[in-house]
């Protein structure tokens, strides 16, 4: 029974490919489900009790505990480097024929629930996407299939993930085309769709029907509007430029220390004061921006050393 399973899904059929699409996109939309409850979860027994109205010294210690059980979970229970998830999964169609290690499927929600629920200012994509890469690789080699499928399911896994985590089948879609760089044909399309639609289906379902973010439009766009929009392009591009320049100085200089304690201490202890002087750096930050979106922006200075001061405008424009 065993031999005739393994045949029929890795005899490259279409209906196979299909099927096993779907388990991919619904094990993925599983991962991206619990690792954001799991999250949001620790995040939430952690602040239990906070006050809004001042600063809360725990956030100086959140973040060490998390970078050290992290630390020591990667170190020794894993035993292999497992940071830049996307990184590491174009590696691997590149480099070893779209073959993920196995642990990729749990490692990475794991050290992220610990490094982001306790504080790490970082996003869940990456971890979820490497997640369900992982688990679409090992699809594959499971019923030893050939390069080209192996990657496809890959890319299924990641196109689940994503879709998962925002409830958004096209930009699963679109981020396994343009970010993993698949071959835009029906053939590679039709599995990822599948894969896309099967995690919203399963993320809607398990999280409910809101979405990441809810906003409504109170003014029309008018022609006269669009120079500001011009300059907010051109100042968020070079906010993203920033942002790369400046993370690949400090990873030079942090990579060029040998020492992991050290690492860690320096890495953990600047967090922590950047966290315990601006709190909505904690965690993944998608809270902090729906409510921005909400129109409230005192949001941003909650549980911190500003909150009672923001009423005096000099103040904030020093901060």
């Amino acid at each position: 029974m065993r031999g005739k399973i393994i045949r029929f899904f890795g005899s490259g059929d279409k209906k196979a490919l299909y099927i096993l699409a779907v388990i991919v996109g619904f094990v993925s939309a599983v991962a991206a489900v619990l690792l954001k409850n799991t999250v949001h979860q620790t995040h939430l027994f952690l602040t239990k009790g906070f006050s809004e109205a001042q600063a809360n010294w725990m956030f100086l210690l959140y973040p060490l505990v998390g970078l050290t059980l992290t630390v020591l979970f990667v170190r020794w229970v894993i035993k292999d480097e497992i940071s830049h998830g996307i990184s590491k999964v174009l590696y691997a169609i590149s480099r070893r024929g779209s073959r993920l290690r196995s642990h990729n499927v749990y490692s990475s929600m794991v050290a992220s629930t610990l490094t982001v629920g306790f504080g790490g200012s970082v996003g869940l994509e990456a971890p979820i996407v490497l997640t369900g890469s992982s688990f679409g690789s090992w699809i594959g080699q499971y019923f030893h299939m050939n390069y080209k499928t192996i990657t496809l399911l890959l890319g299924c896994g990641a196109t689940g993930a994503v879709a998962g985590i925002f409830k958004a089948p096209l930009a699963g879609v679109g981020f396994a085309l343009e970010v993993l760089m698949l071959d835009l044909t029906m053939a590679s399309l039709i599995p990822l769709m599948i894969s896309a639609v099967t995690a919203t289906t399963v993320a809607f379902f398990l999280m409910g029907n809101d979405v990441l973010f809810t906003y409504s439009l109170t003014d029309v766009f008018t022609v006269d509007d669009l120079p500001g929009f011009l300059i907010l392009g051109v100042f968020t591009g070079i906010i993203s430029v920033y942002f790369s320049y400046g993370l690949k100085k400090i990873e030079g200089r942090m990579d060029a220390i040998t020492s992991t304690w050290k690492r860690l201490a320096i890495g953990g202890v600047a967090l922590a004061l950047l966290i315990y002087f601006f709190p909505p750096l904690y965690g993944e930050g998608y809270d902090i921006l729906s409510q921005l979106l909400q129109s409230d922006p005192e949001v941003v200075w909650a549980n911190s050393l500003w909150f009672s001061k923001m009423a005096n405008p000099w103040i904030f424009l020093t901060v």
